[in-house]
């Protein structure tokens, strides 16, 4: 589902970028109908990108070390949809307002597209908003919000498909708490997550500037990345008998909450995919 930006906006960007914006404008949704679901169990983020030096940039987080939900780490602005929301669009800006500041209704940010939801730690269903910013001197003016951002930063979207590309990046000590990892870019762990009929998931973790991207985060980059750059990650980007398809993870979303024999519904319990989307 692509929206209208208009041909000013993409003349301020070079034209390797603009070929990126137009395919992700261009970019057809996995079909699979999320109406009908509380409005409870919905959440969207905001993938802004804009361009820097000709290249393609993301604007990320580190949340709150004092939050109890996912303290440290890197996210996107975003949050659980609330009734003041009409759509996870408008859900995702008013976040990232109350977030980092991004002001809202500006006519230098741009909707491009929507993705595919992906399913959080929590079993919220989670809808990425990406956007292209077109006035770089917005960011200056951004405040984060202390009690829930400890560090607004950015990264190269190409890096995404290929880590090395992050090597002129300001980055993190290696073997700081930052960088636990023997690799200089990028790693991943391999497990079973139960609760999708023992499905595969590859936890990707990417060095950076802040705090490391990965989880949730990384997987939503990594799709913007490979639909922008019309390309594959040098690397493998999923685990041996990983479930790609939204439509077969809800399928199993879907049973978890089905009532069982006795007539009550299946308790959502802490599993190995909480425990490896927090790691």
């Amino acid at each position: 589902m692509g929206f209208d930006i208009p041909p000013s906006a993409l003349d301020s960007i070079s034209s390797d970028s603009r070929k990126c914006i137009e395919r992700l404008k261009a970019h057809q949704l996995e079909k699979v109908d999320i109406s009908g679901r509380p409005s409870s169990r919905l959440a969207a983020v905001l993938v802004l990108l804009y361009e820097e030096s000709g290249k393609l940039r993301v604007l990320l987080t580190t949340r709150s070390k004092s939050l109890r939900s996912h303290p440290g780490q890197t996210a996107l602005p975003g949050g659980k949809v609330d009734d003041v929301d009409v759509d996870v669009i408008q859900a995702a800006y008013r976040e990232a307002n109350e977030e980092v500041g991004l002001p809202l209704d500006s006519p230098h940010i741009h909707t491009v597209c929507l993705l595919r939801p992906y399913t959080s730690s929590s079993r919220l269903l989670v809808t990425p908003v990406v956007a292209l910013l077109t006035d770089t001197s917005i960011l200056r003016n951004l405040t984060r919000c202390e009690d829930e951002v400890d560090r607004i930063f950015d990264h190269p979207l190409e890096a995404m498909l290929d880590p090395s590309l992050a090597s002129e990046e300001p980055l993190v000590k290696k073997g700081s708490e930052d960088w636990l990892y023997k690799s200089d870019y990028h790693n991943f762990t391999d497990i079973l997550v139960p609760w999708i009929g023992n499905s595969g998931y590859r936890m990707h973790r990417f060095r950076s500037s802040a705090s490391p991207i990965k989880g949730l985060t990384a997987e939503i980059l990594i799709m913007t990345a490979a639909i922008a750059y019309d390309r594959l990650p040098v690397y493998e980007h999923y685990a041996p008998n990983q479930l790609t398809k939204f439509k077969d993870i809800l399928r199993y979303l879907d049973a978890e909450h089905a009532p069982n024999q006795s007539g009550t519904s299946t308790p959502i319990g802490i599993s190995a995919h909480d425990q490896v989307l927090t790691q």
